[in-house]
Parts: structure tokens; sequence; C-alpha cells
């Protein structure tokens, strides 16, 4: 379970050093809009998302089993997120996180990383598309400038909610919010190694500005803090902790399998094999710390860690400067992302979604035995119209039970051999 910088350490060069700063400015580029936008779509403080990106962010990487994994909030706890802190406040998700840190360290310690391997694919991909969903449909009172009070989280009380507003359109919103999607995928296209995504959604609010009268980061939530907050434990009073254990429960699970796929990912990318116990380790150490700095829970985000990897990243050094670059950021320009536009952030986390849910390979899906296809739409179904415990537990369940159920047996006559 060593830490792959332990390695990474003993022929660094200077050489190294650069590219890897210059891969983790680049990724820090991108991570600032998209940790800003998961944490107001998770229903918490914008800075919460910055503290999660720096805190957890240089942890991951620090501790962490793989070369180039990148830490932060990612779009898959955005659903669970919401639902801890609309049942137990901003405090309970805390206490849920710092928890979910502690099961993540003894489940590293305890060698289960490489259980990765027993989790049916179906199901991740089932609750991957259904939390693109939840995370879509949440944008879209933002991206049209719908005047709505609070939009409810379940999807199917939410869709009459938004189908009721939609006389307060606002189309300055939706030219923001479109545009800056555009100059997204545009610019991805064209200058892939390139941060094009603070330069996309820095022109969208340009836009906004000019146009006037678009909701903005300082128009909804204040100014942002220019320091990180002190370190305080959560409150773990037996009581809460038993009322949050499902909470943490599904917090660790997300954490741990997020967190190796993104490895699994990065591994085909520079040709390396990651350390699946030193990653989980280092994803449990990541989330009791940012728990104690009031962040949010974190994991190995994939598309980072593909950005850091064609930015030419290849050590966890990457990884440890991308949070640094953060933490200036937020120390000297705190002011400046108060004019970051809604629509804009709305119109990045509707991408954000779509390449989550993975479109190019539904059709591989369902071209996929018959029985793996009704296991990954009832996990989206699940995911969707219920609960992401339930979605996982009985998805799981119903794979586990499929993988058995595929396993040779042996015919009604058959006797064992004498030994």
């Amino acid at each position: 379970m060593t830490p792959e910088l332990i390695d990474t350490v003993r022929d660094y060069s200077r050489a190294a050093l650069l590219r890897d700063a210059l891969a983790g400015l680049t990724v820090a580029m991108v991570a600032i809009p998209l940790s800003l936008a998961i944490a107001i779509a998770s229903g918490a403080d914008p800075a919460t998302g910055l503290v999660t990106a720096i805190v957890a962010g240089f942890l991951i990487s620090a501790l962490g089993g793989s070369k180039v994994q990148i830490g932060g909030p990612t779009g898959a706890f955005i659903v669970v997120v919401y639902g801890v802190i609309a049942r137990h406040g901003f405090d309970g998700l805390v206490t849920a996180t710092f928890m979910a840190g502690l099961i993540l360290l003894a489940a590293g310690w305890l060698r289960a990383g490489s259980l990765i391997a027993y989790i049916p694919e179906p199901v991740i991909n089932g609750f991957t598309i259904g939390i693109a969903v939840i995370i879509g449909t949440s944008q879209i009172k933002d991206l049209l400038g719908l005047d709505i009070a609070s939009v409810p989280a379940d999807l199917l009380e939410k869709l009459p909610v938004l189908w009721q507003a939609r006389d307060s359109l606002d189309w300055r919103a939706v030219v923001v919010g479109l545009a800056t999607m555009a100059l997204i995928v545009s610019l991805r296209r064209a200058f892939p190694r390139l941060p094009g995504l603070i330069v996309a959604i820095g022109l969208g609010s340009v836009l906004a500005a000019l146009l006037g009268g678009v909701d903005t980061l300082y128009s909804r939530f204040g100014a942002l803090p220019a320091t990180l907050p002190a370190p305080r434990l959560p409150d773990l009073s037996p009581a809460q902790l038993r009322e949050l254990l499902p909470s943490a429960l599904v917090i660790a699970f997300l954490a741990g399998v997020e967190s190796l796929l993104s490895a699994l990912v990065a591994d085909r990318m520079i040709g390396s094999r990651h350390r699946p116990n030193a990653e989980v380790v280092a994803q449990g150490a990541a989330n009791l710390a940012s728990a104690l700095f009031g962040g949010l829970p974190a994991t190995g985000a994939i598309a980072r860690t593909a950005t850091n990897v064609r930015a030419g990243g290849r050590s966890p050094v990457a990884g440890m400067v991308h949070a640094v670059v953060i933490a200036v950021v937020m120390l000297a320009a705190a002011p400046l992302a108060g004019f970051l536009a809604m629509p804009a952030l709305a119109g990045l986390l509707i991408l954000t979604a779509w390449n989550m849910s993975e479109p190019h390979k539904w059709r591989g899906y369902l071209s996929d035995r018959r029985s793996d296809v009704v296991l990954l739409v009832m996990t989206l179904l699940l995911t969707v119209l219920t609960d992401l415990t339930i979605a996982i537990g009985l998805g799981v369940a119903a794979g586990l039970a499929l993988r058995l159920r595929r396993r040779a047996v042996p015919p009604a006559d058959w006797t064992p051999p004498r030994r």
C-alpha cells in the first residue's frame, strides 16, 4: 500500500517537475469552474467545492496508488450530497463524509480495493446514466433562467414544477447557457490540450454582464471566501452516527468505485498499473480531511484525470500542483469568481452529465445479453425514481445473482470423485 509518490521522488528530474507543473496548472483551470458548479448543484455553498478540490485533491495525489489520478468533488456525488443535505443539513453531510473516510481507510487496510472486479458493469453503467439524468434535469432552471423558489429533488415532482414555470423563461440566460456550451465543445475539439473550460465559462460570463440581468455567483451566494476554513471535528454523537451510517456507506461505495474506475482508465492511457489498496486508503484520508475543513465528499475524477494525462502529467506531483494552484487562485482571485454566470455553470454541468452517460456506448449496451440490459435499465430507473442506496443495493445483489447463475452447474447425477 505504498503511495505512488514515494517511488516517483526517487528519480525525479527538473524536466519532469516542469512537465507536471504545467499539467497541474492546466487541470486546475478545468477544476475551478467544475468544483464551483458541482457544489452549487449539490445544494452546498460554492466555496465548499474549492475547499474539497484543494484539501482532498492534494491528499489523493500525495497518498494514492495512481501516477496521474486527480481527485476532488465529482458529478457522481451530486445526487447523494443533495439528498443528505436536504434530510440532515450540511452538518449531517460533513459527518457522513467523515464516516465514509473511516470506512474507506478500513477497506484499504483490509485490502478490499481488488473487489471492484466483482461489481457488475451494467450496475455501474445504469446508476451512472441515472445520475447523469438527475444532474442534467437539475440544471434546467438555471439554464433557462426560470423563476422558481425551490426545485424538488425528486424527478417526478421536479418536471411538473419546471413545466409550470415555463412562462418565466429568460432569453438572456438561454443565450448565455447555450453560447457557453457551444464554446466548451468547440474549444475542446479545436484545442484539446488547453484549458478551454475556464475560457468558455469566462466568455459566457462576460456575455452575461453585457446582456445584464443574468444571475451570477455573487448575486445568489455573495462573495467567496479567500482562505480555507479552520478545521474542526463534525458531530460524532452516537445518534448522529447511527442516523447517517446508510449515507456514509453510499458515499464510501461511490468514492471507492469511481476512484478505482478512474485509475483503471488512467492505466490504459499511460500504460501503467495502479495500486488499488493504496488508492482506497488515499480516498479515505482525503474524505476525512475534506470533512474536517467543511468540504464535500471526494473521489478520483475521470475527466480531470484524462485532462492531466493529455496535458503531460506523469506523476502524482501534477495532482498536488493542481491543488496548490486552486488554493492560490482562491487566495488571490476569489472576488472574480463572483462574476461567473449561473447559466454558464449550468451549461457546463449539463455537458458534464452528457459525458458521464457516455452516449457513444449506448448502442453497445443494448447489444449485450438480455439479462445485462435488464439489469442496467433496472438500476437506471431505481436511481432516477427512488433512492441511490436502493439502486446500488438491489443492482449489486441482482448482478451477483446473475453472475452466480451463469456459472457452470454440475448435472443432477454428478458425484464427487474419490480422492
